[in-house]
Order: structure tokens, then C-alpha cells, then sequence
């Protein structure tokens, strides 16, 4: 995915630039890679904030900042599946090098919300959760083949339900 708005830019540049971030260009996530998926994330929540008058840096931030964990190589199918309900606290562990606000430590750990424990408290955690859900969906789609996304579709549908 490539960059065109420079204020986005502008407010992920040292996060996309550090060492330790780039290795998730290395881990399969989804069907592409951790770095690719994040991107994604945090790149559509942070236009989606923007037109919403939300804190799109904030957005922008935690939006990429929100699988950032590594995993352990030739992982057990079981220990891959439960790492669904505990990244976001490593996540959050590993992104607090980077000085967040309150904002960004909730979208980090609640954007697994209803799988993992913490409630989403703002709006911009509801929305990079929600754009997380759709966007991984998609891509596992694209891997896996259309029988995916309508499996995906009902679960947005249900995931929508649950939030009103």
C-alpha cells in the first residue's frame, strides 16, 4: 500500500520508520503480512476520523500500532488461536515505547473487543475495531475464496447487533 497524504505521513513517519516496527514485514498475518494489515487499518480509520471531526492522529497511531506483537515461530495451532484473545495487551506493552495518550492504549487493547476483555471507551476504538474486523475479513477472503465472505459478511452483521 503505498502513501499519498502527507499528513497522514506526517503522523505515523517515526512509527513506520523504526527498526523494531518493520520486522512485522516479516510475519504472515491474514493472508498478507502484519505490516501490510496494519497499515490498512490505521490508514482507512484515520480518513474515516478525519470525516468524522474525531482524533484521527490518535486514530492513525494506535490504528497501526494495534498488532504489534510478534509471535513465536512453529506456534501450535492452539497457542496461534489463543493469541486471538491476548495480542492486544503485548501489543500495548511493545507500543508504549512510542508515548501514547488514553486514546491510543484503549483503541490498542480494546480493537479485539468482543473476543478479548476491555470495552472500547471512544469512538476512534470503536471505529479502528470495527475497520480492523472488516478489513481482516477481506483479506482473508482474498485468501481463502468467497465461501469467506459470506461467512465474514454474517459476522459483520452480528458484530453491528451486538454494538447497537
Amino acid at each position: 500500500m503505498e502513501i499519498i497524504d502527507n499528513r497522514y505521513y506526517s503522523i505515523v513517519k517515526n512509527i513506520l520508520e523504526d527498526p523494531s516496527f518493520s520486522q512485522l514485514k516479516n510475519i504472515e498475518h491474514h493472508g498478507t503480512t502484519r505490516w501490510d494489515h496494519s497499515l490498512r487499518v490505521s490508514y482507512y480509520s484515520y480518513l474515516l476520523a478525519r470525516s468524522l471531526k474525531l482524533n484521527a492522529q490518535a486514530t492513525a497511531r494506535a490504528g497501526l500500532l494495534h498488532d504489534y506483537f510478534f509471535s513465536e515461530k512453529g506456534r501450535r495451532i492452539d497457542k496461534k488461536f489463543l493469541s486471538t484473545f491476548t495480542h492486544p495487551k503485548k501489543a500495548l506493552e511493545n507500543a508504549s515505547v512510542f508515548g501514547l495518550n488514553d486514546i491510543e492504549k484503549n483503541i490498542i487493547v480494546s480493537h479485539m473487543f468482543p473476543l478479548f476483555y476491555c470495552l472500547p471507551k471512544y469512538l476512534e476504538s470503536w471505529l479502528v475495531s470495527i475497520v480492523d474486523k472488516v478489513i481482516g475479513i477481506k483479506e482473508l477472503s482474498e485468501k481463502l475464496g468467497q465461501k469467506f465472505v459470506y461467512a465474514g459478511n454474517v459476522f459483520i452483521l452480528v458484530l453491528f447487533n451486538i454494538v447497537k
